[in-house]
């Protein structure tokens, strides 16, 4: 059995662990299907405004990670949740919290773009227009904002009225960015958001996550080790041990990839990371 480890920061870190109470905190998760045990006893701690990244061998359990971080877990049938997470030290399981408000506090991106059936304009404002919070005189404004926020303003200002699926891949990722903003949460999850985009699409995306963390914090599943390297400040790695995903060694990005200490990870990186 692999051991999990926390290493210090190296001196090459240029990000020290954050002193101060986490924005978001993982404390014991375990995620179990029937017999199954699909994650087990994750503990994880986000700091505000950073980029966390979560690397890892497909099928470790990344994805369903970062869906208990705002219960879109909870839309998956035949799924126990054990163990909690905080967000600014409140039980998201609490029983007074709303999931489409937690969801709105704590948005998400997936690995391809959801763009709905409507036209631009319509899918930045679908999630504020659910929610009924926003007046509607405001939803132009808040629609504008969110654009601009994820760089595609000046690419369809022009456009607003014209069906979202014309977009490119890229542009629909940017647009399903801008639904997540249009809510103002303070933490987005993105799951390989990348993954189904060409190098220059890529790029926009990784510079505007860089650009992004200056008001959000970021919690990133990445299979792309040179762009965790990029953009991530800290790192976990999960690893399949005994059948089931762990974090098995979280630490300053530089510090995790240049000088692992498990050897799970060691054996990850060699073989696996890109």
């Amino acid at each position: 059995m692999s051991e999990r480890l926390t290493i210090a920061p190296s001196p090459a870190c240029n990000t020290a662990k954050p002193v101060g109470p986490p924005v978001l905190e993982v404390r014991g998760l375990t995620v179990t299907a029937g017999k199954r045990v699909i994650l087990r006893n994750v503990n994880l701690s986000i700091a505000p405004r950073q980029v966390y990244g979560l690397i890892g061998a497909s099928g470790s359990g990344k994805s369903t990670l970062l869906k208990c971080l705002n219960r879109m877990i909870d839309l998956t049938p035949g799924l126990v949740v054990d163990g909690d997470v905080l967000f600014h030290g409140r039980s998201i399981r609490d029983g007074t919290v709303r999931p489409d408000d937690l969801r709105a506090k704590i948005g998400m991106l997936f690995q391809q773009p959801v763009v709905f059936p409507k036209n631009i304009y319509q899918n930045v404002i679908f999630g504020i227009r659910h929610l009924g919070v926003t007046p509607r005189r405001e939803w132009p404004e808040v629609a504008e904002r969110a654009l601009r926020e994820a760089a595609l303003w000046d690419e369809v200002k022009d456009r607003l009225r014209e069906p979202a699926l014309r977009l490119s891949v890229g542009q629909q990722q940017r647009l399903c960015l801008a639904r997540t903003l249009a809510s103002e949460p303070e933490i987005i999850l993105m799951d390989e958001p990348t993954s189904a985009l060409d190098p220059r699409s890529t790029q926009a995306i990784e510079e505007l996550i860089t650009r992004l963390k200056a008001r959000h914090s970021i919690v990133l599943v990445t299979h792309n080790t040179g762009q965790a390297r990029r953009v991530a400040d800290w790192l976990a790695c999960v690893c399949v041990n005994d059948g089931a995903g762990e974090v098995m060694e979280d630490a300053c990005c530089d510090a995790l990839l240049d000088n692992p200490t498990c050897q799970s990870v060691i054996e990850y990186l060699r073989h696996d990371g890109k």
